[in-house]
């Protein structure tokens, strides 16, 4: 029988069908907590750093940190240790570590309507319907990070899973019974050919486990106990560089043969490079669905966004994280928009904020332009307009930062 990994939406049915298989299968769990006790007692690591490291906090823009991405490395190599047979079921963040290569692996992915969960929500956690939606919001969001860090994909893209269930359609008897019915089908079974590749991904994370903790960002992979590194970015004394890596993946037991190649995404900066796209944007908007569409519109446009879902959770974010540029609704519950502005001009003025608001008025918009708003634009949004305003955006705060530089006080 297959190894079991299932992804899923909070408040979707997951432990519960975790449970079901469990009865149902002949299949033991691993659990999350399993998974992260065992890497923090390998590696000396204490288990929240690892937890830290798929859930946060940490920033919502920047890529993967050095510590984190050894952390990741940690959790990688114990997870293929713990699943190297089969007859498994995990549930967790962890089961995209497990690349696509393991036929044996069946990943599931969980999923609802937004309204079903809230209700499943309240239902469980008595809290109200403001403070369900900042739940969902917040666990869809570190979820989103996760997957963006790993893919640069959304954590619902179907392209990441073998089947996706609509737990809001679907009882999870039934979606036990699915799950069942295809881990037992013979493209899943754990063959010879599927038991070598968990051996190479094993090596591989040995070797990535290896390599992180001399400080290195490398794609590895092996087939047969070659292992070859993959350098997707750009480093001076290339020739020495490869040497050094080759030499570290070398010593890792296992390992008969190791090269290394340049990737299609190591490139020699230009001496003289224009930076004209912020680094780091923070949508606020209470509409859930619009902002996350924006978000996915800027993002085909080379533009990575966070998203706070509300005044409170922004300006959170503002006191350890702060954005270049955000993009701020005017009208929402609790704390609104001019009086987000005015903390953030207050506390950070560096950050341009431009407004996107529906509900606007000529004296909202002078208002806005006195307590330092860069730029004031009306919904529906021209998506091309709002990209050159926030280039525009990021641009003085890329002059500003220049000018302190030359001038410091």
């Amino acid at each position: 029988m297959a190894v079991i990994t299932l992804f899923s939406a909070s408040h979707c049915h997951g432990e519960e069908l975790l449970q079901k298989l469990s009865e149902t299968l002949p299949a033991h769990i691993l659990s999350h907590e399993q998974l992260l006790s065992e890497a923090g007692a390998r590696f000396q690591v204490a288990e929240d750093k690892l937890r830290r490291a798929m859930h946060g906090p940490r920033s919502i823009f920047d890529r993967l940190t050095q510590d984190r991405r050894l952390h990741i490395a940690y959790l990688k190599v114990t997870l293929a240790d713990l699943i190297k047979g089969d007859q498994v079921i995990y549930h967790g963040f962890a089961g995209h570590l497990l690349p696509r290569s393991l036929t044996h692996v069946l990943s599931v992915c969980l999923v609802a309507q937004d309204a079903y969960r809230e209700q499943n929500a309240l239902a469980s956690e008595k809290i109200s319907a403001k403070e369900a939606q900042k739940i969902l919001g917040k666990d869809d969001e570190s979820a989103k990070q996760w997957t963006l860090s790993l893919f640069g994909l959304s954590p619902w893209d179907k392209s990441l899973y073998d089947i996706v269930l609509p737990m809001d359609s679907t009882t999870v008897e039934r979606a036990a019974e699915l799950i069942g019915a295809n881990a037992g089908k013979a493209p899943l079974q754990f063959t010879p050919a599927a038991y070598q590749a968990m051996k190479d991904f094993l090596l591989a994370s040995r070797v990535e486990v290896a390599l992180a903790e001399q400080g290195h960002e490398v794609e590895t992979v092996s087939v047969d106990e070659e292992v070859c590194l993959t350098i997707n970015r750009y480093v001076m004394r290339l020739e020495r560089h490869e040497k050094e890596l080759s030499q570290i993946a070398a010593a890792v037991p296992g390992v008969k043969m190791v090269k290394t190649m340049v990737g299609p995404h190591f490139n020699q900066p230009n001496i003289y490079p224009k930076i004209d796209l912020p680094k780091k944007i923070l949508l606020v908007d209470d509409e859930k669905e619009f902002v996350q569409t924006l978000s996915e519109r800027l993002q085909t446009r080379n533009l990575e966004s966070a998203i706070a879902y509300d005044g409170e959770q922004a300006l959170s974010i503002m006191e350890t994280d702060p954005p270049e540029v955000m993009v701020l609704d005017l009208k929402m519950p609790g704390i609104d928009g001019l009086e987000v502005l005015r903390q953030v001009k207050q506390k950070h003025p560096a950050t341009e904020v431009i407004i996107l608001t529906g509900h606007g008025s000529e004296a909202e918009e002078k208002l806005a332009a006195e307590m330092g708003a860069f730029a004031y634009l009306r919904k529906p949004a021209d998506i091309d307009l709002l990209t050159k305003s926030m280039k525009d955006a990021y641009q003085k705060v890329a002059q500003n930062q220049a000018q302190q530089d030359q001038d410091p006080k």
